[in-house]
């Protein structure tokens, strides 16, 4: 069973969490997070720390929303200080990205192309054709937009074609022919 619920969550210098009855506001150098956590868990904050108990009976509901809400503030304080960033690769013969103001424009063999909208809270760079990089200060939006853009085209197994994460490893798939 996990005890992370109970593990601290340490604040760095520059780091400031305040409540504001269950709403949690984190602020650091590269922005504010806010976000809405549940009454069933008390949150202390004293000396740069923040500690996490269970104010009703701990039952299985309440164990999960523990280790869950502790894990949440954790990558708050480690958003609005390091921030999130997730690579992309575009694998395949004539594809393609391509970052037009908060316009990306995949050509992943489709007969046109695909255009998204850049959320506000998230930054996109493409430093090259096949490479794209997403950041932001939320785990949360930075990983639903990635996940997004690999949904365009997600790499199939038997030729390895498609959007994938940067270390993702695609287990290929032998054809018909391949007896």
């Amino acid at each position: 069973m996990s005890r992370i619920g109970y593990k601290t969550v340490v604040l760095p210098k520059g780091v400031e969490v305040s409540t504001d009855g269950n709403k949690v506001t984190v602020k650091g150098s590269k922005g504010s997070l806010t976000r809405e956590f549940v009454s069933e868990i008390k949150m202390t904050v004293k000396d740069n720390e923040v500690n996490f108990e269970p104010v009703v009976d701990y039952n299985n509901k309440v164990r999960a929303l523990h280790g869950t809400m502790r894990a949440n503030l954790n990558n708050m304080v480690e958003g609005v200080t390091d921030g999130f960033k997730k690579t992309l690769k575009l694998v395949g013969v004539g594809y393609r990205a391509a970052l037009k103001g908060k316009t990306l424009t995949l050509s992943v063999g489709y007969s046109n192309p695909v255009d998204m909208t850049v959320p506000e809270d998230i930054t996109v760079e493409v430093p090259d054709n096949t490479t794209i990089h997403i950041s932001g200060i939320s785990k949360q939006h930075v990983g639903d937009f990635a996940a997004s853009v690999r949904a365009v085209r997600s790499p199939e197994p038997y030729k390895g074609k498609g959007i994938r994460y940067e270390n993702e490893h695609i287990i290929r798939k032998e054809g018909k022919t391949g007896k």
